[in-house]
């Protein structure tokens, strides 16, 4: 019953050796998405284990080469592997030029289609769901540069029977499944029993909000309020928060308070600029405003876990 994300790089426009640039592989119940694509991606996927063959959706946030230039090289492995089953690309509607071009010119032979879904609006948008997992995109800001975030969500699972119950009242299989909704039981008798005696509250849906390149924004705060796990980018320090203010980014302060007002559950905080060797301040100026916050560092993996 996964939700968990492994961090595959954390790193801001300029790789370092121990950090990459932004990609992120979320597994929910065992459904593999890929956030972001920066160089080295397919490396770290090797590094840490991750089936890269079962990725079959593609989420860009936005159209930085920090972002991309790992996306050609996991395409390219694909059509060699001889992979067949379609793949999702999400992107702005430049990606797609991008791409066709690189595998054009490269005269790449692939026997796998990839599907374009072009995102980036001034709304939400619903970009995939399922019987399981509803994910959406939203804008943030990033200066002239259209750039999303991505909201996986959980649905919500039906509620869990009470075998003895079940058994007590001798209710009909073809029942259950109404208790499952919610329904309440007529006897044979005619008798009314109340839902609640024969179930109980299933686990909470779970969620993960990707806020990548953006400065703060409060009108994300809607829609990743009370998220189990937000990872938000913070690229720089507070000492440094004239340079956020120029590029568009956030300061790990900044990154902190977003989630404070979000009412999220966890932080975690990543796309750190290369002139930090270190990253201990980050923590510590997150965490003196949200406790709850933990560096993506490359090859961490973050679980949440069902709620019993």
């Amino acid at each position: 019953m996964k939700f968990e994300v492994t961090i595959l790089g954390s790193n801001s426009a300029l790789p370092t050796t121990k950090r990459f640039p932004t990609a992120q592989v979320l597994n929910v119940l065992e459904r593999f998405f890929l956030i972001d694509c920066g160089e080295g991606t397919q490396i770290q996927m090797k590094r840490f284990k991750v089936p890269a063959t079962r990725i079959n959706h593609i989420f860009i946030s936005h159209i930085h080469g920090d972002h991309i230039f790992g996306l050609i090289g996991l395409l390219s492995s694909y059509a060699l592997q001889g992979r067949k089953s379609d793949l999702h690309i999400y992107g702005h509607s430049k990606l797609k030029k991008l791409i066709n071009f690189q595998l054009d010119i490269l005269e790449t032979k692939k026997e796998y289609k990839i599907i374009f879904h072009t995102i980036f609006g001034t709304e939400t948008q619903t970009l995939f769901e399922d019987d399981k997992l509803t994910v959406q995109s939203f804008p943030l800001k990033h200066g002239a540069m259209p750039c999303a975030g991505f909201l996986f969500k959980e649905k919500q699972r039906p509620r869990t029977l009470i075998a003895d119950m079940l058994t007590a009242y001798n209710v009909p299989i073809k029942c259950r499944k109404g208790l499952k909704d919610g329904q309440d039981f007529t006897t044979e008798e005619g008798v009314v029993v109340p839902n609640k005696r024969f179930t109980k509250d299933p686990p909470s849906a779970r969620s993960y909000a990707f806020c990548t390149d953006t400065a703060p924004y409060k009108k994300i705060l809607p829609i990743i309020r009370n998220v189990n796990m937000l990872y938000h980018e913070a690229t720089f320090l507070k000492a440094d928060i004239k340079l956020a203010r120029a590029t568009s980014h956030s300061t790990s302060e900044q990154a902190a308070k977003i989630a404070s007002e979000a009412d999220v559950k966890r932080l975690i905080i990543g796309h750190f600029s290369a002139r930090f060797k270190r990253l201990d301040d980050h923590l510590k100026e997150a965490r003196s405003i949200f406790p709850n916050t933990d560096l993506a560092e490359d090859g961490k993996k973050f679980s949440i876990e069902l709620d019993r």
